[in-house]
This record gives structure tokens, C-alpha cells and sequence, in this order.
């Protein structure tokens, strides 16, 4: 299964504008939302082949959306992938949670939008993680 379509939950403009617009050059499908909530109901409301989900977003953060999407054992959303991405530093008891239910675990200032490129493509050749 190709990734083609992504969801971008991301609150900051400038980073949303940066990705989507990768994102859209390399001729991927993209929607874009700036808080939790919106980011849930995007998520579970349309297909998506991946998710790019930031950690601290208004109304709901990454974690509760992550707990809402994959949480208790129950997949809702089992031929997405999801990637976390983030600045905020975790300790190592919090990430390996969060870990646990993601495809991929990224930090934001590590992340160029050729490397987000590279990352997505990797992840394609990859199946989705399952609950």
C-alpha cells in the first residue's frame, strides 16, 4: 500500500506551511488541521495512508489523540501509519509509550522537509504498525 494520502495535525504555521507544501510539491494528497480536536475528527472521518502528528496541539494533545486512535488494544485506523513529531522533550518512560503505538518517532528540528521526504518513503516500504 503506497502512501499517498496525509493528514498533517500541526499547530505551528510556519512548520504546517513547510509540510504541506513538500508535502503537496512531491504529489501527495494532504490535508492539514492546527488543533487536536479537529486533528481527531480528520483522522478517523477520511482514509488516510499516514499520519504526521505533533505532540503538544491545542484542544487535545498527541498522546490523547494517539490513546483515542490506537489506544486499549482496538486500531480504528489500521492501514494508516502514524508518525509523532515533536520538540518537546520526553523522558525515556513517556516515549517508549508513545513509541509503542507509532510508525515512527520524529524530532522536529532534526526534521528538513527533504528528510521528511526520505522518512515518508522509508516508512512506505514498511507495513503499518498494528495495536
Amino acid at each position: 500500500m503506497a502512501i499517498k494520502k496525509i493528514l498533517v495535525i500541526e499547530d505551528d504555521r510556519f512548520i504546517g506551511e513547510m509540510y504541506v507544501r513538500s508535502l503537496k510539491h512531491e504529489n501527495y494528497e494532504v490535508d492539514w488541521v492546527v488543533d487536536g480536536h479537529d486533528g481527531l475528527v480528520a483522522a478517523t472521518g477520511k482514509p488516510y495512508d499516514l499520519i504526521l502528528l505533533d505532540i503538544m496541539l491545542p484542544e487535545m494533545r498527541g498522546p490523547e489523540i494517539l490513546a483515542a486512535l490506537r489506544g486499549k488494544g482496538v486500531d480504528k485506523i489500521p492501514n494508516t501509519r502514524i508518525a509523532v513529531m515533536t520538540n518537546f522533550d520526553q523522558d525515556v518512560e513517556s516515549r517508549v509509550a508513545l513509541q509503542h503505538d507509532v510508525d515512527a518517532y520524529l524530532i522536529k528540528a532534526e526534521i528538513t522537509p527533504r528528510r521528511l521526504i526520505e522518512i515518508i518513503h522509508e516508512l512506505d516500504a514498511m507495513p503499518p504498525k498494528t495495536a
